[in-house]
């Protein structure tokens, strides 16, 4: 059944949401990811969209579109890729950095 939301009662914006998630996440610097590609336990997940990824890609990396990663990244998904059950540093990265 399709549900209303009225915009006006969010309780987080769209910067706070992102503010909130910088913050529990480690970012690096292009250099710092250009040391790990070869480095076999990091994955590099390259969150574009097929037409930008179609353009030029990190060699090895793995393609998670940004739309399926809450679904790839969870076991109890039906939609769950084994390799982010694997231990190791997953860098996502995307078109802004």
């Amino acid at each position: 059944v399709p549900r209303r939301v009225d915009v006006k009662k969010l309780k987080k914006s769209a910067a706070q949401l992102v503010a909130e998630a910088r913050a529990r996440i480690n970012e690096i610097e292009t250099k710092d990811l250009i040391a790990m590609v070869d480095d076999p336990s990091v994955v590099i997940v390259d969150i574009r969209d097929p037409r930008e990824r179609a353009r030029g890609y990190i060699p090895g990396s793995f393609h998670a579109p940004r739309g399926m990663v809450e679904f790839w990244v969870d076991p109890k998904s039906p939609y769950f890729k084994g390799i982010f059950g694997e231990d190791r540093t997953f860098v996502f990265h995307c078109a802004s950095g």
